[in-house]
């Protein structure tokens, strides 16, 4: 994982990448904060520094994703969710690897024992459990983990040479974080088995168009447009954008009846929202809603 040798054996080849086109082509919308992680940078985003950016950091070994990794990561999604400044959050890479996959040096010696005692992956899943949205911005490799990380998130945008995969099945395992779970509920049970069951990768057009993906952006633009998706979001009620993302996660966890029955209960309780009252007054006389969040 750590080298370019090991990710063309499991992965095939590395997408060639122009040294003139650089995901970070538009500094301009971002201000670098202070943080003492090793494994990530974060920062805030947009003209009114309400998108919180995620950025994996591990380049030599194309973002492989270890175990301080994750537990940086889920520190930072905490801490965005409870910024009040925040009204979104992004978790991005690099032009070359978003996450080429789990560390498996780290795994290797594992043994069963050791993976249910240590309750191996337990972690993972609470990143998606913010209830702000979570973007993530994808070029390159997007496998294994990688890919499992993504799916974590409410929207995912990638850049045109991105590339989606659960390669699990050729280094003799399976996805452990979602894989077979989260990815057969997005593309559906037949592509999503020929993946698990083949390791085969599939581009960021055939992600879009299997519905993995919102949309595809050039590489160099895609952090850009993950900002100003994050910042159209953050100018809506934070209150009441964490509930229309609950409500929309669990149509994946109910049926159609019982999630339409949960749908209205959410519906009724925006009405107990002072958003919910200005938003409407605001459309009633013509002007931008000011919401306060509550």
């Amino acid at each position: 994982m750590a080298t370019t040798a090991v990710a063309r054996l499991l992965f095939g080849r590395v997408p060639r990448v122009s040294r003139n086109l650089s995901q970070f082509s538009s500094l301009k919308f971002y201000s670098s904060q202070p943080s003492n992680y090793e494994y990530i940078k974060t920062e805030k985003a947009g003209e009114k520094q309400n998108v919180g950016v995620i950025t994996l950091n591990r380049p030599k070994a194309l973002n492989a994703l270890c175990d301080d990794l994750i537990l940086e990561v889920k520190d930072a999604v905490e801490k965005f969710d409870k910024d009040s400044s925040i009204g979104a959050m992004i978790i991005t890479g690099s032009e070359k690897a978003f996450a080429a996959g789990a560390d498996i040096k780290a795994m290797q010696n594992q043994t069963f024992s050791q993976t249910v005692n240590g309750r191996m992956l337990e972690g993972w899943s609470s990143i998606s459990d913010a209830s702000k949205p979570l973007i993530a911005a994808v070029n390159g490799y997007a496998l294994g983990g990688g890919c499992e990380l993504a799916m974590m998130c409410d929207i995912i945008y990638a850049g045109e040479t991105a590339r989606f995969g659960q390669p699990e099945i050729i280094i003799g395992t399976i996805p452990g974080a979602g894989g077979t779970q989260r990815l057969t509920r997005v593309i559906g049970k037949s592509k999503a088995m020929e993946m698990v069951l083949t390791g085969n990768q599939i581009s960021a057009v055939e992600a879009e168009k299997s519905g993995l993906v919102s949309k595809v952006f050039p590489p160099d633009q895609l952090l850009a447009e993950a900002v100003k998706l994050g910042e159209r979001i953050a100018t809506h009620s934070q209150i009441i954008v964490s509930l229309a993302k609950d409500s929309v996660n669990r149509a994946y966890e109910t049926t159609l009846q019982e999630g339409l029955r949960y749908e209205k209960k959410i519906f009724y309780g925006t009405f107990a929202t002072a958003d919910r009252k200005e938003g409407m007054s605001a459309f009633i006389e013509k002007r931008p809603p000011k919401f306060i969040n509550e």
